[in-house]
């Protein structure tokens, strides 16, 4: 078998019933490089463990999924929100420095919803503004780059309001390029007619924290969470896509992330494997060779003296 890409990164959620050990011994065992992790998992072991884990595994971190969920209504409800995306700011940290060299200190956003009641999109989407703006100088302080993550529209009521890479670029342009960034998903903005100039935009700004890549084919599930399929096994461009990102001058790794029940249920060994031969068929042959991957192309942010 061909050695797995050495761009490639496992996002936890692949494997999702796969306990941190599990997930953190398979990967290296195929030969892989790089894994996001996702805070249910870490948070099972506790954090000090969890990083001590990463740290004997040999793997890079890409990213940390996930925080967000800022459109709740103020008040407690609000602070908790808040007072739990800082925790996870300070996972993210602990969780970079733990892993190999190239590590990136990213924490993926997810929006949320449309508050209960509410038909004020707009509205929910400058409390997402507000809310990036009370962590900011947090994830800045800590080292961590906040990615914002538009998904498909078809989330946008119940879990994401930032439906595309230009709201999401929108919402960045506020803050430093070096905290507030965007997650670039080809599950979710696949579809937008605009997305080459914004994957464009988002390099030009220096936004890119990370980018992801599964792939998208009908007809849906009745859970349309669980629809995301193998890289190359779908309807999607991952060629256009991949071309664009790596245009911009994005050399860091890049994470398979699938949301799928029959995915899940497989062996996960298998399921690593089967993700590093359809990554190498369907997104390798588009990647530009970079020299080293312990050289990112737009620099973590440092902790300030």
């Amino acid at each position: 078998m061909t050695a797995p890409d050495p761009r490639l990164s496992i996002n936890q959620a692949t494997i999702k019933h796969a306990d941190l050990r599990t997930a953190l011994d398979v990967t290296r065992d195929a030969g892989i490089e790089a894994i996001g992790l996702w805070r249910e998992p870490v948070q099972a072991v506790g954090l000090e463990t969890a990083a001590a884990m990463l740290a004997d595994s040999g793997l890079r971190f890409t990213t940390h999924c996930r925080g967000g969920f800022f459109t709740v209504p103020d008040g407690d409800a609000r602070r908790a929100s808040l007072d739990d995306n800082r925790v996870a700011i300070d996972e993210t940290a602990a969780l970079a420095a733990a892993g190999a060299a190239g590590s990136t200190a990213v924490l993926v956003l997810v929006a949320g919803g449309l508050p209960e009641g509410s038909r004020d999109i707009a509205g929910a989407r400058e409390r997402v503004r507000d809310a990036i703006g009370d962590l900011a100088p947090y994830a800045a302080e800590a080292g961590v780059t906040l990615a914002i993550e538009p998904l498909h529209p078809m989330y946008a009521t119940d879990r994401c309001v930032v439906s595309t890479l230009g709201q999401a670029l929108d919402i960045a342009a506020d803050f430093d390029a070096q905290v507030v960034g965007a997650a670039v998903d080809t599950f979710h903005i696949f579809w937008d007619p605009d997305v080459l100039a914004q994957i464009a935009r988002a390099g030009r700004e220096g936004r890119i924290a990370t980018y992801q890549v599964c792939d998208w084919k009908t007809p849906l599930p009745a859970d349309v969470l669980l629809s995301r399929h193998y890289p190359g096994e779908g309807v999607i461009d991952l060629r256009t896509l991949t071309e664009a990102v790596v245009a911009t001058g994005y050399d860091r790794d890049i994470e398979v992330e699938i949301f799928h029940a029959d995915i899940w249920a497989d062996d996960p060994a298998a399921v690593v494997r089967r993700t590093a031969e359809t990554f190498g068929r369907s997104v390798s042959p588009f990647l530009a060779p970079a020299d080293s991957r312990a050289a990112p192309s737009r620099p973590a942010p440092s902790r300030p003296a």
